[in-house]
């Protein structure tokens, strides 16, 4: 039995040297400068979705002073839920009704105490960040399907034994950041309510994720009262409006004409011909499909 397990870490440990000669030889650096360029792209890309997921940062629960709940009691109540009673701006500490009420009507009470505003001002700002969000969500994908692409386009030139054992290690020795799969950046709200012995708690929590940020967005958008000049021609940013406008642009970028038809994990983004930081309204007049690069150099610009 010793001699199997020390005959298991000898493979081993020869493997692991002959990995990392591997890697530090030219055979492996010739490899890695053939595709240095199509690594950028990627690591570029990849931080152009870093930048989309912190788009949303403003809202935030009302204010209401810090403070230290302490218990002076005489006897040694327990008082297990007084930890779970966090002050946060992204969470409501309020009563039991309001949790309540919350998770009936939870749109209505976000705006109300996470000072969400009904007005055209705060509509433009959650469809920047569904636009960004969802951009985000599709260039995830596209992003990992194209690193995935290339290391295949060079598997023939790579040891099979290092493709089988050591993919991960080979993604990260030719030069590619890690991918962020995970959707932890959409925002979550929560009303907590901690009763006052602190033996009992509940709670609503709120993610807003692309479905939920949708609908946040027909609310405010059916109480909103938009100025005349722009009521009849004005639409929501939605996920389906975005496809239609990539779909009428034909799936090609309206500045430089690349095309996902003949790049397949092209990521095409919505803009805002006139930004609506300057005047601009979604509006299908107004909306152009772009490459991701095209649109990161346009920003708020007017062409």
């Amino acid at each position: 039995m010793v001699e199997v397990f020390l005959g298991v870490l000898s493979v081993l440990i020869g493997y692991q040297i002959y990995v990392s000669f591997y890697f530090g030889g030219k055979k492996f650096l010739d490899v890695k400068n053939s595709v240095a360029i199509y690594t950028k792209n990627c690591n570029d890309l990849n931080e152009h979705i870093e930048e989309l997921k912190s788009t949303y940062s403003y809202v935030r629960s009302i204010n209401y002073g810090d403070s230290h709940l302490q218990d002076d009691s005489r006897y040694n109540m327990k008082r297990r839920k007084w930890s779970e009673n966090k002050n946060s701006t992204w969470v409501h500490n309020c009563s039991s009704s309001v949790v309540k009420n919350a998770n009936n009507q939870p749109f209505k009470y976000l705006c109300k105490y996470f000072d969400i505003k009904s007005d055209e001002e705060q509509v433009s700002k959650l469809e920047e960040v569904l636009n960004n969000f969802s951009a985000a969500e599709q260039g995830k994908v596209l992003l990992s399907n194209e690193r995935d692409r290339i290391v295949s386009d060079i598997n023939s030139e790579i040891p099979t034994l290092v493709s089988i054992f050591s993919g991960k290690r080979l993604i990260k020795e030719l030069g590619f950041r890690d991918i962020d799969l995970s959707d932890l950046y959409f925002p979550v709200y929560t009303f907590q309510y901690v009763s006052p012995g602190g033996n009992s708690s509940s709670k609503c929590v709120i993610k807003l994720d692309l479905r939920n940020l949708e609908a946040l967005l027909s609310y405010l958008g059916a109480l909103v009262k938009f100025r005349k000049s722009i009521a009849g021609q004005r639409a929501l940013m939605t996920v389906a409006l975005r496809e239609r406008i990539k779909a009428r642009d034909n799936f090609t970028c309206k500045l430089c004409s690349l095309s996902s038809s003949t790049e397949r994990n092209l990521l095409l983004e919505i803009d805002h011909i006139i930004p609506l930081s300057k005047g601009g309204v979604t509006s299908e007049e107004n909306l152009q499909t772009l490459c991701w690069k095209c649109n990161r150099t346009k920003g708020a610009k007017i062409l």
